[in-house]
């Protein structure tokens, strides 16, 4: 199919350059599309349907046999030989069961090893002579060692998943989902279903991936393109936000970042932008060769409180202005006799008198410099806060030394969502087709809104989990996440089969969540792994710690030796001393390098096979509050895929042990 494509001789059928460019380009990406991926098989299943899909179901009718794949591949006649995973007809491979077979004879999942064809695996879902049975196969490939980046799931989704990965473009979805549920690999797929059913839509609209790091996004960036899908942007929240010329080179206290990522700031700060307006204090003359056109001053307010009532952005509303007072010149000319047009009514509008009213009535509103006076003025604040924030509020909103420009300003990220709210007061944001948003329990209110505005008129999928919030502005609720979202209407699936943690491990771990998230229901591991957790005193944690790691490095996969923050550098020197080599998160795990050195901070999102854990205290210490420090501490413990090693010196937490 590739060489097909490569083949394709353009030079015939282009009636410019522009149309040669676009075109190449398409057979490009197509190319890119069809690059073959190594170890990755372009068959996993089969189905064998009692009758053709379609058709009658009468007696006798012959069935029909589909392999089923990640990508469609056809033969050199156009044949279909693989069909998509996505398609209607792949969607029992998935559904179908003994008590549902969805007129499926046969299921058949292949094994793989290295690409390799090794293995295959029979049900016979419409014989009740054969009992159900746990597909081998299947528990073989969610534990294959987890070394590179994330892989997609498309021969493991399970029914549950399914369900979310194929809902519909038009509803937004909201996955609350605990470790190892697969809801980051569910969000990513039902990316890829939507642009396989809704293809055109998107790609006039567009899709976007948010993830709450660097390192996140770059473990999960392989999995779209080995669907295919190469369009797909990937981006944080601090990405969205960022604007030319300003970099984030402050940071908040906890108590002044709660306040800016509150919702009410919202209020303050269209009151702020709003307050630009001033009604005018005299007419306007308007002059047109011999002639003079007056417009009174309460014409004029007339005007701009109809604007005002309208509540439109206020630059649309600032750019309508100069029409509307031109307007009101020309009925007065037509009132005297005249016949202006439309290029009359353009002219007054440009007119040097209007534009000089106009700035004096709605001024231009830059959406920094307000934010900067807002921080910056106790005065400007305290006018355009009163009755939304308090005087305790207000003080930890301004800075301790005014800074005297947008560019010497020592913004934070929390800075940056204000004026991104500014920016969209001033005119509004672009909307995309479809937002994914993962790890959303961490986002704050205005953080929110800064990603609802990339999908008013679009939909999102929110993927996270309650009890592993770490930040001091966590998510407490769902249904108020999704109304600062602007998508109150959500669907909320829960996901509560665990995968990928094993079930000892996912249990210690779950005696935290009375803490953390009480009511939140606890994972069910469908791996149970005898042994894989070990939980370990010692009086010398730095040595106990680098001979868990080498004991580790016996195994095959990846291995994370996660610890506080404040732990990194003593552990980094430690390890290199010792010769052990490392990595950092979201550089790439390789058959050599296996050993991931991992600030607690940075654990959210990434999965290893072995998973030493460094002093639990010293990570919950790490945070500004006890319960914060024990949903860090949450997250950390559940990154393990076959094992996990968690040593101290200090004693457990009470929570834990």
């Amino acid at each position: 199919m590739r060489e097909d494509v490569e083949a394709l001789d353009i030079r015939d059928v282009t009636a410019n350059w522009v149309n040669a460019i676009v075109l190449q380009a398409q057979i490009d990406d197509r190319i890119k599309a069809l690059a073959d991926l190594a170890h990755t098989p372009l068959f996993f299943g089969r189905l064998n349907y009692l009758h053709a899909p379609g058709a009658e179901l009468a007696e006798g009718a012959e069935g029909e046999q589909f392999y089923i794949g990640r990508r469609h591949v056809h033969d050199a006649d156009g044949d279909p030989m693989v069909i998509d995973w996505r398609a209607p007809v792949s969607q029992p491979f998935y559904r179908a069961s003994k008590n549902d077979p969805q007129d499926i004879a046969l299921r058949r999942r292949f094994g793989y090893t290295g690409g390799e064809l090794t293995a295959y695996e029979d049900e016979h879902l419409s014989d009740p002579a054969e009992a159900a049975a746990v597909s081998k196969l299947l528990q073989r490939e969610i534990e294959r060692p987890r070394v590179g980046p994330m892989r997609d799931i498309v021969a493991t989704i399970q029914p549950e998943q399914d369900e979310i990965v194929r809902s519909g473009l038009s509803g937004s979805v909201c996955v609350q989902g605990g470790p190892g549920t697969g809801k980051t690999a569910v969000g990513l797929h039902r990316v890829a279903y939507l642009l396989y059913a809704h293809r055109e839509r998107l790609a006039r609209t567009g899709t976007l991936v948010i993830g709450p790091n660097r390192s996140f996004l770059h473990y999960i960036e392989q999995v779209l393109p080995a669907l295919g899908e190469l369009e797909v942007k990937q981006a944080t929240v601090e990405d969205l936000v960022a604007r030319d010329g300003l970099e984030i080179r402050g940071a908040d206290a906890a108590a002044s970042a709660v306040v800016k990522g509150d919702a009410r700031m919202a209020q303050v700060l269209r009151r702020a932008v709003r307050s630009h307006v001033t009604p005018p204090a005299e007419p306007l003359m308007v002059v047109r060769g011999s002639r003079r056109w007056r417009v009174p001053a309460y014409e004029l307010a007339e005007i701009v409180e109809e604007l005002q009532n309208r509540d439109i952005r206020y630059g649309a509303a600032r750019d309508a202005l100069p029409q509307r007072i031109a307007h009101t010149v020309l009925v007065r000319m037509e009132q005297a006799g005249e016949a202006p047009d439309d290029r009359v009514q353009d002219a007054v509008a440009r007119g040097a008198a209007v534009k000089a009213a106009v700035k004096a009535m709605w001024p231009a509103v830059d959406p920094a410099k307000l934010v900067l006076r807002l921080l910056s003025d106790p005065e400007f604040l305290a006018e355009h806060a009163e009755g939304v924030l308090s005087d305790d509020e207000q003080r930890l909103l301004l800075w301790p030394k005014p800074f005297r420009s947008v560019k010497s300003a020592k913004w934070s990220a929390a800075d940056l969502v204000l004026i991104d709210e500014a920016a969209d007061l001033v005119e509004r944001t672009h909307s995309l087709g479809h937002v994914v948003l993962d790890e959303a329990q961490d986002l704050s209110p205005m953080q929110y809104r800064a990603v609802g505005r990339r999908c008013t008129t679009g939909s999102a999928t929110v993927l996270g989990d309650l009890a592993q919030g770490t930040t001091p502005w966590a998510t407490r609720s769902w249904d108020e996440a999704l109304a600062h979202l602007g998508k109150p209407e959500a669907a909320l699936e829960e996901l509560t089969a665990g995968f990928r943690v094993p079930r000892e491990v996912i249990a210690y771990a779950s005696r935290l969540l009375p803490s953390i998230s009480p009511g939140l229901a606890a994972v069910s591991s469908v791996r149970e792994t005898p042994g894989s957790l070990v939980v370990t005193p010692t009086s010398d944690l730095t040595a106990s710690v680098l001979d868990a790691c080498r004991a580790s490095l016996g195994y095959d996969g990846s291995i994370g030796l996660i610890a506080a923050d404040a732990r990194i550098p003593e552990l980094a020197q430690a390890l290199r001393a010792a010769g052990m080599a490392y990595l950092s998160p979201g550089e790439e795990t390789t058959a050599q390098a296996r050993l991931t050195l991992v600030p607690a901070s940075l654990a959210k999102g990434l999965e290893y096979d072995y998973v030493v854990l460094d002093e639990p205290a010293a990570i919950v210490a790490g945070e500004p509050d006890e319960r914060t420090g024990l949903r860090r501490l949450y997250v950390c413990l559940t990154r393990a895929v076959s094992g996990l090693t968690a040593l101290h010196e200090a004693p457990l937490p009470a929570a834990l042990a």
